[in-house]
């Protein structure tokens, strides 16, 4: 993860969602979230040989609506300016994903993340501290009603606090 701190200027113009495009990822969710918030998306992720038949079909027709931007993958250099300008990452998975680096990376810029209640999210996310935890896209897009509420700083004091490199190496 990103380290020294938020990188961008975190004018929270934007949504970031990054990662790989899939079905069990969420991108379609993160459409229909930053569309209902008449928020722009930013997408950053990339499309596997094996998704690439699903990106055609079912993700490719929405990056047509204005409010959507597909950046393609992006490197470790790229994500701290990219996820620190952002109001806040969208996180809408729809699996049991184990760990969920993308939502360290985001509080390690100061960025709030509003994640879906899957998987790791309830161990990783405090709700309400380092973004919001929902349960659909409703709820998340109450919860982009409420990001201005979250201190940046404390976001990345968690960050600092439980998923520095150092701080998992000695636990």
């Amino acid at each position: 993860p990103p380290a020294g701190g938020p990188k961008g200027d975190a004018k929270g113009e934007y949504f970031a969602f990054l990662g790989r495009i899939s079905p069990e990822k969420g991108i379609e969710r993160a459409i229909r979230i930053a569309a209902a918030c008449n928020t722009r998306l930013k997408v950053a992720a990339k499309v596997d040989k094996a998704d690439a038949e699903y990106f055609k079909a079912s993700v490719e027709p929405l990056l047509a609506n204005a409010h959507v931007e597909f950046i393609g993958e992006i490197n470790d250099a790229q994500k701290p300016e990219f996820l620190g300008n952002a109001k806040a990452t969208i996180f809408a998975i729809d699996w049991p994903e184990p760990f969920g680096l993308v939502m360290i990376e985001s509080m390690a810029c100061g960025t709030p993340v509003i994640a879906f209640n899957c998987g790791s999210v309830p161990e990783v996310m405090e709700d309400g501290v380092t973004g919001f935890v929902v349960n659909n896209i409703d709820q998340a897009v109450k919860a982009v009603g409420k990001i201005h509420t979250l201190d940046r700083a404390k976001v990345r004091a968690t960050f600092d606090r439980r998923f520095t490199s150092r701080r998992m190496a000695q636990d």
